[in-house]
Order: structure tokens, then C-alpha cells, then sequence
């Protein structure tokens, strides 16, 4: 895991474009699988935003809900699952219930995604330089000025010599390499959104932070807002403005990155941050969350998380808790405010 320590760059958010639209505004969005007999609801109400030039990390442990929430974002969901009910509003513009032509015109454009293992996302069979043109040539660029795009991108990301890693293969790449190979396809269209899914858990600590760094770097040259999904706080705590937590397919809580780590709201998100290797209790045992995740296709009732939780109370069993705003400025979906744990 990545080391822990709030970045000074992690503040509190820094909008760099207060008057323009928010990048994402994704309100009410329920995900589900629709047979014939039964839809199951896996993500339920999410509220989300991104503000202009925002870095937002968006926490949880695997089956949280929180790739599934971007893949709708992206418009890539695949039947079974669907977008059930919600908005999902990119810089003003509803994308549910968008066409097909409609989505493949704002991916790569104004919208674009990384994925956390680049050798399956990157086709072994074609050149690295013809894989990074694949996106503006089917936006329609013209193919001489897309080669130019190509090897500025990929210069763009760190390679000395662009000419030769375009003529290259992805498996004649290392891991952090293939990693920025994917960074500068997602980046030759200038999204106004960038969407980055875990893209650093299969690097080394080093590779790790040189990725973190450079995707700082570009966000501000670009001013791009990004969506960074992870599961590592040491991750979110160097790169993240904003963060919003999942659980069992909602968001539990959301706060600027200093509040959250200096006064958790949400018991799930202090449960978090005490099970850090850096929050060892005397002996030098690691503090381990009680139970297991719940199946987010059928979640307890009420709070989701009150089977695990040692501050659940009888309505937390029964009621469930919707996002409030907190002194903190964030906001948590808790029936217990932290003066009262125990």
C-alpha cells in the first residue's frame, strides 16, 4: 500500500472553474439486473459530483458499487445490468437514457476511462501508436494529424523517444509504461472528465507514485476533473481533493480529503482508516473491520453496515440513513453523529 500522509495538494476542493458546469453530476442512480421474472437492485441511489478541475477518489472495498457506477457514467454496462432509475449529468449534458451513437461521440472526447490492468486493456496483436490513434481516428481526425497527436501524447507521458514506443507491442513494455500508454490514449481527446479505475494497484510502490504524479501533472496542465476508483487510502490521501465512500452499492460518506481523514463521520470510514498498517494497535496487530461485506444484491435492512458496526442502534437495523451535512463539510449517512460513539 501506498504510504499515508495527507498531501498539502489534497486540501480542501480547489475549483478551478467555479462559474463552469460541474464535470459530473450524478444524482439518484440505481444500477440493477432485469430478468424477466426479477430486477435486483446492486447500486442503490448514488449521489455523486465532480466540480470542474476536481480530483474526487471514490473509496470502498470490491463490490462496493464503485466501478459499476462508472461504467454507467461511460455507458458501458453490458444486459444484464442496466441503469434502472437516476440522472447522469456530464457538464450539463443527461446521459442516461442517451443513444449508442450518442455516447460513442462523448467517449474519448469529453469522457475517458483507465483501467486497472493495461495488458488486457491494450490488444497484443497491434502497434502501441495505432492503439492511442484508434480513439481520435474514430472521432474522425485526420490520420497525419493524429500520428502527430500520437507521439505528442505519448511524449506527453514521460517517453523520450515516442517514435520508437509507437512502432513497439504492449508485451515489449514494462507494467508502469503500458500504464502510461493508457494514460496518453485516454488524454489525446482532451476529455473534459477522466475516469481512472484503480490504474495503479498492479504497479510498485515507485511506479505507483511516478503515475500519481504524472496524472496530477496533466490534470492541472488540462483542467480536468478526475474520478479516481481505489480501494488504498495512501492512494487517495496524496492524489484526492474530495472523497466519497461506498458501501454496499451507496455512498456513506463525502467529505474534502483532510476532513475525512482527520475526523471520519461515517463509522465505515473510521473503521477504514484504523485498519491502515499506520494505525497498528500495541503488539503491532492490525485493527481488522468485524464480518464481511454484504452482498450488495441483497443488502441488510436498514444501514448496510450496522451488522459490522459497534455503533449500530435498534433504528440502524430497520431504517436506512440518507446523507447529511456535517460541521466538517462533507456530509455521512449515519443515525449516530460521532460525539456519540463509544
Amino acid at each position: 500500500m501506498t504510504d499515508v500522509g495527507v498531501s498539502p495538494e489534497s486540501g480542501p476542493p480547489g475549483r478551478s472553474a467555479a462559474d463552469d458546469e460541474p464535470a459530473l453530476v450524478v444524482r439518484d442512480l440505481t444500477i440493477g439486473i432485469r430478468r424477466k421474472r426479477r430486477t435486483t437492485m446492486i447500486v442503490h441511489g448514488v449521489n455523486l459530483d465532480v466540480g470542474a478541475g476536481e480530483r474526487l477518489g471514490i473509496v470502498g472495498e470490491s463490490g462496493s458499487g464503485k466501478s459499476l457506477t462508472m461504467l454507467a457514467v461511460m455507458g458501458l454496462l453490458s444486459p444484464p445490468l442496466e441503469v434502472l432509475e437516476g440522472s447522469i449529468r456530464l457538464a450539463g449534458r443527461e446521459l442516461v437514457g442517451a443513444s449508442e451513437d450518442e455516447l460513442r461521440a462523448i467517449r474519448g472526447s469529453e469522457v475517458a476511462m483507465i483501467y486497472q490492468d493495461p495488458m488486457t486493456s491494450l490488444d497484443p496483436m497491434f502497434r502501441v501508436g495505432d492503439q492511442v490513434a484508434e480513439g481520435p481516428l474514430a472521432h474522425g481526425g485526420d490520420r497525419h494529424a493524429v500520428a502527430a497527436q500520437v507521439r505528442s501524447g505519448l511524449s506527453e507521458v514521460g517517453f523520450a523517444d515516442p517514435g520508437r514506443v509507437e512502432r513497439q507491442y504492449p508485451h515489449e513494455l514494462s507494467g508502469g509504461m503500458r500504464q502510461r500508454v493508457m494514460i496518453a490514449s485516454a488524454l489525446i481527446g482532451a476529455p473534459r472528465l477522466l475516469i481512472a479505475d484503480e490504474p495503479t494497484t498492479a504497479l510498485d510502490v515507485t511506479i505507483q507514485r511516478q503515475i500519481l504524479r504524472l496524472v496530477r501533472r496533466l490534470q492541472a496542465e488540462h483542467g480536468m476533473a478526475v474520478a479516481w476508483i481505489t480501494h488504498d487510502l495512501g492512494v487517495v490521501a496524496q492524489f484526492a481533493q474530495r472523497v466519497s465512500v461506498m458501501y454496499a452499492g451507496r455512498v456513506v460518506e463525502t467529505a474534502p480529503t483532510r476532513a475525512l481523514f482527520r475526523a471520519p463521520q461515517h463509522p465505515y470510514t473510521a473503521a477504514l482508516l484504523n485498519s491502515l498498517p499506520t494505525t497498528l494497535q500495541p503488539g503491532g496487530r492490525l485493527v481488522q473491520i468485524a464480518g464481511t461485506p454484504p452482498d450488495a444484491a441483497s443488502p441488510p435492512a436498514g444501514c448496510a453496515f450496522h451488522p459490522r458496526c459497534p455503533q449500530a442502534i435498534d433504528r440502524c437495523a430497520t431504517d436506512t440513513p440518507v446523507l447529511e451535512e456535517r460541521r466538517t463539510g462533507g456530509a455521512a449517512a449515519c443515525w449516530v453523529p460521532p460525539e456519540r460513539w463509544t
